[in-house]
């Protein structure tokens, strides 16, 4: 059997929320630039930019949760894409590991309207935290299946307008792409193990249906972007 026919459960090196210093700080800045290069960022953006525009009425002002957040650099660029549409943010990012969620608050202490969190998406205390739109972006692999039909349904209670994710099309050139690039570029051993391994742990398609399907959704786009990427915008 191929190793791309199911998504794999092997751990990432990331997942260890111990993780901290020079290790963690090196894999974040090496991923702003990989996302960065190869314009996954742009799949967030655009996700955001298709929701608004789906809405009757154009939000004056939005709270937008980023779930999994790693260095901020994602909220920094949702926070320019709301100056440039006129529409005023609250941005919160949310990371379990503390020592991430430290590297992010002085990565972005240029943006005051960036506040962090570091919390268990899963807890009860996280589940009572309401916001307009939950975004995430390479974080929903992390996780099997169960687990992220439980947290698309809190999705639904906790964001009032709808959810953007971005995620990794599971696919044999995606894997043996990334994994020769941060073999010869990368200088982080953590980069190097969990770019290819967080390949492995992505989706096909209709893995992603289902999940969204059991999770109760109904009025939601897939869309593949490049590059290897799922576009899932979910509208409440």
């Amino acid at each position: 059997m191929s190793k791309f026919s199911r998504r794999s459960t092997e751990e990432e090196l990331m997942d260890d929320l111990d993780s901290s210093g020079e290790v963690i700080y090196q894999t974040l800045r090496e991923l702003e630039i990989i996302n960065k290069l190869l314009g996954g960022n742009q799949v967030t953006i655009n996700g955001l930019t298709r929701l608004l525009q789906s809405l009757d009425t154009k939000p004056a002002r939005l709270k937008i949760v980023d779930l999994g957040c790693g260095g901020g650099d994602m909220l920094v660029r949702i926070a320019k894409w709301g100056e440039k549409n006129k529409v005023a943010l609250e941005l919160v990012g949310v990371d379990a590991n503390p020592h991430i969620v430290a590297y992010a608050r002085e990565n972005t202490r240029k943006y005051p309207g960036i506040t962090y969190q570091a919390i268990n998406i899963f807890s009860d205390e996280f589940k009572q935290t309401e916001y307009d739109i939950v975004v995430s972006t390479l974080f929903t692999h992390h996780f099997c299946n169960d687990d992220l039909v439980e947290l698309f349904r809190h999705c639904r209670a906790q964001a009032r307008l709808g959810m953007v994710i971005n995620d990794i099309h599971r696919h044999w050139f995606a894997y043996y792409s990334i994994k020769w690039l941060t073999r010869l570029f990368s200088k982080s051993e953590m980069v190097k193990n969990d770019a290819a391994v967080s390949v492995l742990r992505s989706f096909k398609r209709a893995e992603l249906e289902e999940i969204i399907g059991r999770s109760g959704y109904q009025d939601f786009t897939l869309k593949w972007q490049w590059a290897f990427r799922w576009q899932l915008v979910a509208k409440h």
